[in-house]
């Protein structure tokens, strides 16, 4: 296994802990590359609520077990419902749909991570190995949209997880669930970093025609190689961008996501990446800040200062200007966005960059007045 020296605890403390050249597997501190081959993370922090934390180190005895590498692991999950509901001030959506749990993608800055808590696995390795899938996802839309009083809005589709992450590949949750929305002409937006999502573009350009989709592309970066150690099993930048321009040449309606912007380190190309998605097609675009709660601050400090040391202390600065003092603040209305003078100066460079190419002149509503509710246990057949 790698050492981390007190030199790099310090800076990985802020500069207040000092510690041994003592290698931590499952508690934290990095895990030997070869184990984390292909995943962003480099710790695996226990659960927060595991009532314990367990420590891999060498006794001097040379009797350490050499450990496997981390690979994926699916296992299939049984919810009772599929369409999780929120009353969130700050975001477009009410209700969204999740197909899986964790993400093999591996974005290190990933909001999602401190899910896997909930599992009892980490939000760190675990995260991007232990995947979790529901097969049963598209009988229990359509069951959940069959209920009496059901009213359609929109259902946001990779909001927490990415529905076309390469597992999806074998699974096919996501065409599932496409099937029913656009049998029953339920309208749909969706956010992903996946050229997968051009499998599906028979089924969205036929929704699309009728104003019942919308997808947004992820590009945080135009960085080949600060991509594929950021989110090591996404689609590559250019990938990502192709994919905008065949779904927006198939007639749906597609947008940039810059999700998020790291100030410091990808905040410079904010005028690229509009710039790039212009050209490419999309006439919508947005932005959020990095947000960093719960276990993501730890996992995004150690990725940070093992491929960008010299940045480290500047990046979390003008994080902390940002988050009044903190690593992150969750009150509503800020947590997108940021505050003081970064924020604010990110925020005008986007909207002027944005004018400037003709984007988000004309947001795109769903239509929701075209929903056909499905009758619970079928269609009742009409009597000659």
């Amino acid at each position: 296994m790698e050492q981390i020296t007190r030199a790099d605890m310090a800076a990985f403390d802020g500069g207040g802990a000092a510690m041994a050249n003592t290698v931590i597997d499952r508690s934290g501190i990095r895990i030997d590359s070869e184990r984390r081959r292909g995943r962003a993370a480099g710790i695996n922090p226990s659960g927060r609520y595991e009532p314990v934390s367990r420590h891999v180190f060498d006794d001097g005895w040379g009797s350490m077990e050499e450990l496997p590498p981390f690979k994926t692991e699916v296992q299939v999950e049984k919810p009772r419902t599929i369409i999780t509901r929120n009353s969130s001030p700050d975001i477009s959506f009410d209700r969204s749909v999740n197909p899986y749990r964790g993400c093999e993608h591996g974005c290190v800055y990933c909001f999602a991570r401190p899910t896997h808590a909930y599992m009892g696995l980490s939000a760190g390795l675990d995260f991007e190995a232990k995947l979790f899938a529901k097969p049963d996802a598209a009988r229990l839309l359509e069951r959940e949209i069959s209920k009496p009083g059901y009213q359609p809005r929109t259902i946001a589709i990779g909001t927490n997880t990415d529905p076309y992450q390469p597992i999806e590949k074998k699974f096919r949750i996501m065409r599932e669930i496409l099937e029913v929305l656009e049998a029953h002409k339920h309208p749909v937006g969706i956010v992903t970093k996946s050229a997968l999502v051009m499998r599906d573009i028979d089924i969205l350009s036929r929704m699309a025609e009728q104003g019942l989709a919308k997808v947004a592309l992820s590009v945080t970066t135009l960085d080949r190689k600060l991509a594929r150690t950021m989110e090591p099993r996404a689609a590559t930048p250019p990938r990502r961008l192709e994919t905008v321009r065949a779904l927006t040449e198939a007639g749906i309606p597609t947008s940039v996501m810059m999700g998020p912007i790291i100030p410091g380190l990808t905040d410079c190309e904010i005028e690229r990446i509009l710039e790039s998605a212009a050209t490419a097609g999309a006439r919508e675009a947005g932005y959020i800040i990095l947000r960093l709660p719960l276990e993501v601050s730890p996992i995004f400090k150690e990725w940070l200062l093992r491929h960008a040391p010299d940045r480290y202390r500047h990046v979390l600065s003008l994080i902390r200007s940002m988050r009044g003092g903190k690593d992150y603040d969750a009150e509503w209305g800020k947590r997108m966005r940021g505050t003081g003078p970064y924020a604010w100066q990110i925020g005008r460079r986007f909207e002027i960059a944005a004018r400037r190419l003709g984007l988000n002149q004309e947001k795109r509503k769903l239509r929701t007045d075209l929903f056909k509710q499905p009758q619970p246990g079928g269609e009742q057949l009409m009597l000659l």
